[in-house]
């Protein structure tokens, strides 16, 4: 019971629930990616991959809630430390000098956070769920039959001739819409603002980061968050201008 107060009503407990539940967030959203680059592959791999993980059931359903309680309790613990940062400074400007210093996606955490949040959202409802799409988007698509076998870690998940769901072409239609793909470049761009500045962070918290590594730990964060643009901005960027077919 004191262990619980004091990580969620001490400020060094929520900082730790925000690094704990970032590292959960960017672990997804790092293996998100991973998979979805499977589209500029043989067709038989995202669409393996994407059965594979509707194949998973009780299971999937279960790192969905998993994922929901880590980004609710990532919300709840940036909101309430930013109170109580402004309870601390009342209604005392921030002074010329640190305004200049701080860095922009510091500055920014709180609107990039918002901003992602509607994006995952969006997101969900565009792929997921797909009441962002005509009502016939879902009917539409069309079944493919597996050429070969997918596997994860050597482990045959589908096997060839398994008729599943053309994934990849519903992605490749979903981001045939310029507007559509344009937000998502944009919202893709504000997560890696996020992640860079909540990665950098998070080694502070817990107590990874010093001196000796800093600079070391600043360039592999930026290198990773550069990397993660340019790997969502691929896919969008693909589909729009005829190159994913």
């Amino acid at each position: 019971m004191e262990l619980g107060r004091n990580l969620f009503c001490s400020t060094i407990g929520r900082k730790l629930i925000m690094a704990v539940t970032g590292v959960v967030l960017i672990a997804f959203v790092v293996g998100h990616l991973v998979g979805n680059l499977q589209v500029f592959e043989d067709p038989d791999r995202i669409n393996g991959y994407a059965h594979f993980l509707q194949s998973l059931g009780p299971a999937l359903w279960a790192v969905r809630i998993v994922l929901l309680a880590c980004v609710t309790l990532h919300i709840w613990a940036g909101i309430t430390l930013a109170l109580d940062d402004r309870r601390a400074r009342g209604d005392e400007p921030y002074a010329v000098n640190r305004w200049i210093q701080a860095a922009f996606a510091s500055r920014y955490m709180r609107s990039t956070g918002y901003i992602v949040l509607a994006f995952i959202i969006y997101h969900i409802a565009h792929f997921t769920v797909g009441v962002a799409q005509p009502a016939t988007f879902k009917t539409n698509i069309a079944h493919y039959t597996m050429k070969g076998d997918y596997h994860v870690l050597g482990v045959t998940v589908v096997r060839g001739g398994t008729e599943v769901l053309d994934v990849r072409s519903m992605v490749i239609r979903g981001f045939e819409n310029p507007l559509v793909s344009l937000f998502y470049m944009v919202a893709v761009g504000l997560l890696s603002v996020h992640l860079l500045h909540g990665a950098d962070s998070l080694f502070q918290t817990l107590g990874l980061r010093n001196h000796r590594w800093e600079r070391f730990l600043q360039l592999v964060v930026t290198a990773g968050c550069a990397a993660y643009f340019l790997g969502n901005l691929a896919i969008p960027g693909a589909a729009v201008v005829g190159l994913l077919k």
